[in-house]
């Protein structure tokens, strides 16, 4: 089970290192989970110092590029990430492919290249409102997912485009046939992402398809995420 906080554009040093400090011994709590933030790039080294080398808390960029260096303005490479003492990273979320230009090739370059590097990925996937009324979910995942590299640290995300930020969230029912669907397509663990909170978590979490979550809005606050975290943990017991 694995549930990552992605922070977005949330928390500068300062506050990275000290809501890192109150989460570095949640894993002692919520056993058999593995826990992931991700805050922004100017963050990352803020969150590992206020985590401490003992816990079992990782940290993961939200973005990363697929060349090892170059003139890449404003882009990160695997390496510099990996020197931070980061272990994985986000590709391909919704917010990306939205307003940055993100493709499903330039998606699957980013995981190929920082799994290549030593990093564990989230690949992100999902369909929008438009393409869920017009019944197009299989088709736009059958799109999105068979590009991705096959590789034992690859994790999929799977957040509807419709559930990010907007307060709906997919049912139980909805999460566990996207999830089998996307397990059709692909080897890998798949994550829930959309709207997770501490009262939802437990039930999109229990979905024998779903192997965890990548919560956004409530992995800002310290007690919400810990719920999350320990209903998850409850699930695995």
């Amino acid at each position: 089970m694995l549930i990552a906080g992605n922070w977005k554009m949330h928390k500068g040093a300062h506050e990275a290192r000290a809501f890192a400090a109150r989460l570095r011994h949640l894993p002692d709590r919520a056993t058999d989970v593995d826990i992931v933030v991700c805050p922004p790039f100017v963050a990352l080294e803020a969150a590992l110092q206020g985590l401490g080398s003992e816990s079992r808390v990782q940290v993961y960029a939200q973005n990363v590029h697929w060349e090892l260096e170059g003139a890449f303005t404003g882009e990160v490479s695997a390496p510099m990430l990996l020197e931070l003492g980061v272990k994985g990273t986000i590709v391909g979320h919704s917010e990306r492919r939205q307003f940055f230009g993100e493709t499903d090739g330039s998606v699957a370059r980013r995981a190929e290249a920082a799994l290549e590097a030593g990093l564990v990925v989230i690949a992100c996937v999902g369909e929008t409102e438009a393409e869920r009324e017009a019944g197009e979910t299989e088709a736009v995942l059958g799109r999105q997912v068979p590009v991705l590299p096959e590789h034992e640290r690859l994790v999929i995300a799977y957040e509807p485009v419709w559930a990010i930020g907007t307060g709906k969230t997919a049912s139980p029912e909805l999460a566990q046939q996207a999830h089998a669907f996307v397990k059709s397509l692909h080897p890998s663990r798949v994550l829930y992402g959309g709207s997770v909170n501490p009262e939802n978590a437990a039930s999109l979490v229990a979905q024998p398809d779903v192997d965890g979550a990548l919560v956004g809005g409530a992995s800002l606050d310290p007690t919400a995420f810990d719920a999350i975290c320990l209903a998850a943990a409850k699930t695995v017991a």
